[in-house]
């Protein structure tokens, strides 16, 4: 029995392919390992948005080969590559060509470099997994989007909208609850365009998924907030609904239009203003989160600083800070760049202040008393709770808390948690 370890690297959708990967050797009789010095084999499933996750990528694939480890590399950087002589002499297999990775491991274990990079829809949902986590089932609901995002390459690895039927999904997620699964995230590059391609949306989706007439929750991956403008009334009456998470995802990347429109994105700041206005409005509690690109091509220490204005205003409980990276191949990459020293300087800015704000806002939480949903093993002792805005609650324990919904008070906070005890 060969032994195999995964590891991955990038977004929830990436994490979903790695457990079909598991799942798919797992039934083939290949023994799953979690560190590659234990490993016959490893795959590596890699992420190309940003440059140092690239780069992070091809230090461990030399450490693996200097360690004599046949490696497969498996993901978006292969798949997104038009110069794959970096990757030569590794197997190849990428994001449309997951549920081939028997074929590939084997023959690579055979002494043969193979190289599965044709896009086409193959079968992703319904098929064997091997879940990181026992309690989450991660769901891709579409793969690909309909952006053109002038610094973004993951398009090339992942391609135009391909959505899944409702009924597919929908049985997938009954199979997931059968196995014991109690918190359902629906992912992709973009799940506010869901159904544009099959005449369908995603709150008709929704709808579906929360009839499963089961106990479980259900949180949304990130949508942009074009698309959650055109839908916005029938996705807040979505978030009504008492088993939907009460976390929202919208990223805006900028807060300067000249700079929005250099980025390809397709809605206004008063747009984003209206929906997080709406959203708090009507879902009180909700956890808004949202993303940040410091130091894009052209932007003037006054474009960011109306970023910074931007988000001292709206206090997102959860801010995703990026310094700009040029991706080979983009629009983006061509432009007029910063220098690496200014891009860390103003991502360093933005760090500190919502830091500042995060723990202002979590200071309001010191009291609070409710019902959280444990669904993950913290460090020494500890326990990670959800609150019903997915608030990650750190609960210290000796118990086995694991799949618990315990009462608990705030008594402490960071800017990153909440730290609960038991009552």
């Amino acid at each position: 029995m060969a032994k195999i370890c995964i590891l991955t690297y990038g977004c929830s959708t990436n994490v979903a392919d790695s457990e079909v990967m598991a799942g798919l050797l797992k039934k083939a009789d290949f023994m799953i390992v979690p560190h590659p010095e234990e490993a016959d084999l490893v795959i590596v499933n890699t992420c190309t948005v940003k440059g140092p996750t690239e780069s992070a990528f091809y230090k461990r694939l030399r450490e693996l080969d200097a360690a004599g480890k046949p490696v497969v590399v498996a993901g978006c950087i292969p798949q997104a590559e038009e110069d794959l002589s970096r990757l030569e002499g590794h197997s190849l297999i990428g994001t449309y060509q997951v549920n081939n990775i028997v074929e590939v491991v084997e023959e690579t274990l055979n002494g043969t470099n193979v190289a599965l990079l044709k896009v086409e829809q193959n079968p992703r949902l319904c098929l064997p997994k091997l879940r990181k986590n026992p309690l989450v089932e991660i769901v891709p609901i579409c793969s690909g989007c309909v952006g053109t995002c002038s610094y973004c390459k993951v398009k090339y690895a992942r391609g135009k909208l391909y959505s899944y039927p409702i009924d597919t999904i929908v049985s997938h997620i009954k199979s997931a609850l059968n196995d014991g699964v109690k918190e359902v995230w629906l992912t992709s590059q973009d799940t506010g365009a869901y159904g544009q391609d099959i005449e369908t949306t995603l709150p008709k989706l929704l709808r579906e998924v929360m009839a499963i007439p089961r106990d479980f929750r259900v949180r949304l991956g990130m949508a942009n907030p074009n698309h959650v403008l055109e839908m916005l009334d029938d996705l807040i009456l979505m978030y009504k609904n008492p088993k939907m998470f009460k976390f929202i995802h919208i990223p805006v990347q900028s807060a300067n239009e000249d700079i929005l429109f250099l980025m390809h994105r397709r809605y206004s700041l008063n747009d984003f203003r209206f929906m997080v206005r709406r959203f708090r409005d009507e879902i009180p509690g909700i956890t808004l989160s949202t993303d940040i690109i410091c130091g894009f091509p052209t932007e003037s220490k006054k474009q960011f600083d109306e970023s910074i204005n931007l988000i001292r205003e709206i206090r997102p409980e959860v801010l995703n800070i990026s310094r700009f990276w040029p991706r080979p191949g983009t629009v983006a990459a061509e432009m007029r760049q910063h220098t690496g020293s200014l891009t860390k300087q103003r991502s360093t800015e933005m760090a500190k202040l919502f830091n500042e704000l995060a723990f202002e806002n979590n200071k309001k939480w010191i009291g609070w008393e409710g019902e959280v949903f444990v669904d993950e093993k913290g460090k020494e002792n500890s326990w990670i709770g959800r609150t019903d805005s997915y608030r990650q609650v750190v609960i210290q324990s000796s118990e086995d808390l694991f799949g618990e919904t315990v009462k608990v008070k705030i008594f402490d906070v960071t800017p990153h948690d909440l730290r609960g005890k038991i009552i």
